[in-house]
């Protein structure tokens, strides 16, 4: 029996929000804040007909925020109108009742928040956000019983991910292999043949701490076991049973630790203009691929770019006019880059490129090609549009070259493309 495998993931995902709630004042706080924050549309009604006409006159409905107080709809009616439309809910209140806290959370709506308690406002922004990233990783639930696998995966549909089943570590293992998406895995101890702290232990061989997070469960009372789940790498630990609440909260803890790992490491490893890699990630990955792609003789080659005159487009139209070329260019290499290829900004107009396993005919075309979606590039401003062009040096690695060799041969290639009159590509007759 395979592990169990989530729906494909849309590739387009339903962005807008139905914001139902009868005050004037809430409803302009949460909807500026959703949409300046997260830049999601938000639909506004006050009523019940006003929020079923909303939903008939759009499709592309994410998630409802609702209150409980209208005029024309009681509680009930209130989230009949939208769980009976398999919207997911979260019901806004300012008022606490218990009973009907409960009772509303048993009917699967995702959260029962009280709006008028100091910080409900950056509450409601960080669920919003949090549901709408949810959408985009894939979850691992593994546990040999068919009920308790069941019961953690509808959770975390409810909140939103995509749920991947497995009954047993050794299908455990291979959908992570399969499945770059799993960012969180939710593994039971007590599982025939392999249990949960040995599978926590291989999860970890095959993913870091940084990419996935692993949350160990157990119903057993032993109090050695939590750090032994932790000494072999999870993440934390739930004791069953537990609550809807408690199981939301630390799944969501983790996750938003691992997106804050991922900010920090794009913090260090990425420019802050362009997005692309910066100089010392570049450098730390091409050190690896050339020896490697020359150990199994295949081709590699190092280009460097450069951004024709542009200490001219600096001076004639602002240096906001050339940080949105040096965006352009960047995401017109990245539009170009295969996969396996490194593309960096080294600095100023200068950007780099490491190409693998293409032939001396195929990398000429390669660049040609760059060099010309460049050049028909028009960059949209204020009072008009800005075109550019590239000028590219490139070098092919021969037996035994280094990285250092390859990016100085390339770096006297663009000089080379540079003084034969800019807009054009030196390669290896040079």
């Amino acid at each position: 029996m395979p592990a169990i495998a989530p729906n494909p993931p849309s590739p387009s995902l339903p962005q807008r929000v139905l914001l139902v709630e009868n005050s004037r004042a809430f409803v302009q706080a949460v909807a500026q804040a959703i949409e300046q924050q997260l830049e999601l549309p938000v639909t506004v009604a006050s009523t019940l007909a006003e929020a079923r006409a909303a939903l008939a006159a759009h499709d592309d409905w994410f998630l409802v925020l609702t209150g409980l107080v209208l005029a024309d709809g009681d509680h009930e009616a209130v989230v009949d109108c939208f769980l009976g439309r398999e919207l997911p809910t979260v019901v806004v209140s300012g008022v606490y009742d218990e009973e009907l806290r409960e009772r509303l959370l048993r009917r699967q709506i995702i959260d029962f928040v009280l709006k008028n308690t100091p910080g409900s406002l950056d509450y409601i922004v960080w669920l919003v956000q949090r549901l709408e990233r949810n959408r985009r990783i894939s979850a691992l639930v593994v546990d040999d019983s068919p009920s308790a696998r069941a019961h953690a995966g509808l959770l975390l549909e409810l909140f939103g991910y995509r749920v991947v089943q497995a009954p047993d570590g050794d299908r455990a293992l291979a959908a992570v292999e399969a499945d770059p998406t799993i960012r969180l895995a939710i593994v039971d101890q007590e599982m025939p043949g392999m249990q949960g702290i040995e599978l926590t232990r291989r999860l970890r061989a095959l993913r870091a701490r940084d990419r996935m997070a692993v949350i160990g469960v157990s119903g057993r009372d032993d109090p050695g076991l939590v750090a032994r789940f932790l000494k072999n790498g999870a993440n934390d630990f739930l004791r069953k049973p537990y609550s809807r609440e408690e199981f939301f909260c630390r799944v969501s803890q983790n996750v938003d630790q691992l997106e804050l790992i991922g900010s920090l490491q794009d913090l260090a490893t990425r420019d802050f203009l362009t997005g692309l890699p910066n100089r010392r990630h570049f450098l730390e990955q091409a050190e690896q691929m050339v020896p490697r792609m020359l150990n199994v003789r295949l081709p590699v080659a190092a280009a460097m770019l450069d951004v024709d005159h542009f200490k001219h487009i600096n001076d004639s139209w602002g240096h906001e006019t050339g940080d949105h070329a040096l965006r352009a260019l960047a995401q017109a290499m990245s539009a170009h880059a295969r996969h396996q290829d490194l593309v960096a900004r080294f600095g100023g107009e200068e950007f780099c490129m490491l190409v693998p396993g293409l032939e001396p005919d195929e990398l000429a075309a390669y660049f040609e090609e760059l060099r010309k979606r460049v050049e028909d590039l028009r960059v949209p401003l204020r009072n008009g549009e800005l075109n550019m062009t590239i000028s590219i040096g490139v070098c092919a690695a021969q037996p035994g070259d280094s990285l250092h060799h390859l990016l100085n041969e390339a770096d006297r290639r663009l000089y080379l493309a540079k003084a034969g009159g800019r807009n054009r590509v030196v390669g290896e007759a040079a």
